[in-house]
């Protein structure tokens, strides 16, 4: 089936299950954005025979990748080796693939590059949509959102470029993090670019002094594309950089992208900077850039134009006096909440640096709008700096953590489990423990839940919301009881920029000591009683204390 052929298919299958609702189309969900969050929801909705339709802004699936990252390279491993046959043990290792029950639909078949390009993604996201043929309606913009009746009858109604009206039971946002952060005070603004915006051909760089304002992946991925060709590179950011085999965060600097790192502390020119970013100002004199920076408080720590010293001017070693050629913002990006209305608009996250997302539950839905959910890189307030969330190898099991709630709530479909003899249950963990992609990626945010009953059986729930345990009736449909845990967990004391993490005693071998294992290992919690509130999550505490607790010593090869 050729391209044309399979569009053709899914604009007639889209047709033939539409309803009006007035003048407007109804659809049980609509699901905004077919990035790869929109798409791996898609793929169980269509699994599951329901009535949605999946919009597309423009005129093909995962358009951010056709522009982002700038410099083509994704960050997100494409391993097609490991020794192993067993495919959900090897999903831990591919971060680029969806879900499906396509064995063709892997990138590690796409491309054989550890990164790939950005543009091979997007040629798998397509045929992801197209082979499975999910019901995407493409060239729909959704620029306003709204909300009509109470509780649950409810309705959204959306409206595209064209005025076109549709209406809803449950809107599922997955339109990804896409507008630009902007600092609030940012004095010469003008003369400054954008990451969105700077050419990515080296040799316009080409000696050239260049500031870059920013300290995540996109900025480091900036200054590793133009070292070669520049002066010198400095980077201003208000904190440190976190290195991501420190605190085991796949969002922080990542390996492939740090070799300014390299040229700073072996003083070849290139130079690291903390300095709050709100306050700085970019200054443009005899067609070159000087920057001011200061110290929180309004008081200068350096100077472009300004003497500050009593001998009348500013001392030899202000570590910006010199200008720049060029000035560029890589500042990373938000939510974009501007599609919603006064009665659709979620709550930001009150985190001071998750404010960027939306506020969600454990079960993603909305913390304000009910029937309002999401799905994708939107929903890592949930995980944020603390699990996968973000990224599709993170995301694509939370987004089918999402259907079975919606399976639930709205069509009573139980969450999928498997019922085994107590004395057999020893077994069902070690196969999950050694196999599970979710919970190895999902790690503190999705577990399995056992449920002792009384008849001897265990009735074991796979990729459970551990923060949602308390209420595990109302999302799964079956009563709990004396329960058990599994989460996998890094050890509380290791994580962290600037901690030591090649430290000679950085791991144990000895089961005795396993509570003191500092690599990702399974931790099993057991409540006689069902736990019926959770305390405040920390970084240190998840779960409510439990009645028995055993860790599993950490393991050199992953093998438990």
């Amino acid at each position: 089936m050729n391209r044309l052929t399979s569009l053709l298919f899914i604009i007639v299958s889209t047709l033939s299950c539409v309803k009006s609702t007035g003048n407007a189309v109804h659809h049980e969900y609509c699901v905004v954005g077919a990035g790869p969050g929109g798409l791996q929801l898609g793929f169980y909705l269509e699994r599951a025979g329901r009535d949605y339709i999946i919009f597309e802004r423009d005129a093909l699936a995962g358009a951010f990748y056709t522009k982002y990252p700038r410099h083509r390279k994704l960050i997100s491993i494409n391993k097609r080796h490991t020794g192993k046959t067993n495919k959900e043990f090897n999903m831990r290792h591919d971060w680029n693939s969806l879900l499906s029950d396509d064995e063709s639909l892997l990138m590690t078949k796409y491309s054989k590059q550890f990164f790939p390009d950005a543009d091979i993604l997007v040629r798998y996201l397509n045929d992801y949509a197209t082979k499975l043929k999910l019901k995407v309606q493409y060239n729909t913009n959704i620029l306003h959102v709204s909300r009509s009746g109470e509780e649950d009858d409810a309705l959204f109604h959306l409206k595209d470029q064209n005025e076109t009206e549709y209406t809803c039971k449950n809107l599922v946002i997955c339109t990804g993090i896409a507008v630009e952060n902007l600092p609030r005070k940012f004095k010469g603004f003008e003369y400054t670019e954008s990451y969105s915006d700077i050419s990515t051909n080296p040799d316009d760089y080409e000696g050239q002094t260049v500031l870059i304002v920013g300290r995540g992946n996109s900025a480091f991925e900036t200054a590793d594309s133009i070292m070669g060709a520049t002066n010198l590179i400095h980077m201003f950011a208000r904190s440190r950089v976190r290195l991501s085999w420190e605190t085991h965060y796949v969002g922080d600097l990542r390996a492939v992208n740090n070799g300014i790192l390299d040229t700073y502390q072996l003083k070849s020119l290139d130079a690291l900077l903390e300095a709050p970013i709100e306050e700085m100002a970019v200054i443009k004199r005899d067609g070159k850039l000087f920057v001011d920076a200061f110290d929180g408080t309004g008081e200068n720590i350096v100077t472009a134009d300004q003497p500050i010293s009593e001998s009348g001017r500013a001392p030899d070693n202000f570590a910006v006096r010199e200008p720049y050629d060029r000035v560029i913002r890589c500042l990373g990006f938000k939510f974009d909440f501007s599609i919603f209305d006064n009665t659709t608009k979620p709550r930001p996250s009150r985190g001071k640096r998750s404010k960027k997302y939306p506020a969600i539950k454990p079960s993603y839905e909305s913390t304000s709008i009910p029937r309002l959910y999401f799905a994708g890189t939107n929903t890592h307030s949930v995980d944020f700096r603390k699990s996968a969330g973000g990224f599709i190898h993170g995301f694509r099991y939370t987004a089918r953590t999402l259907h079975r709630v919606l399976e639930w709530r709205n069509h009573k479909v139980v969450w999928p489990h498997v019922t085994v003899p107590i004395v057999e249950v020893v077994n069902v963990i070690l196969k999950r423990i050694n196999e599970a992609s979710g919970i190895y990626q999902m790690f503190g945010v999705l577990g399995e839940v056992m449920i002792l009953r009384d008849n001897g059986k265990v009735e074991y729930y796979e990729e459970f919301p551990i923060r949602l345990v308390h209420q595990f009736e109302e999302f799964t449909g079956r009563p709990a009881g004396p329960m058990i845990v599994l989460n996998m967990e890094y050890g509380k004391d290791f994580s962290g920029a600037g901690k030591d993490t090649f430290k000679s005693d950085r791991a144990t071998g000895e089961p005795g000591e396993a509570h003191k294992s500092n690599f990702l290992h399974p931790v099993i919690y057991f409540y006689k009683e069902p736990p019926t509130a959770l305390p405040k999550e920390t970084k240190e505490v998840v779960l409510p204390r439990p009645d028995r607790l055993h860790h599993m010593v950490e393991d050199f090869l992953t093998q438990w």
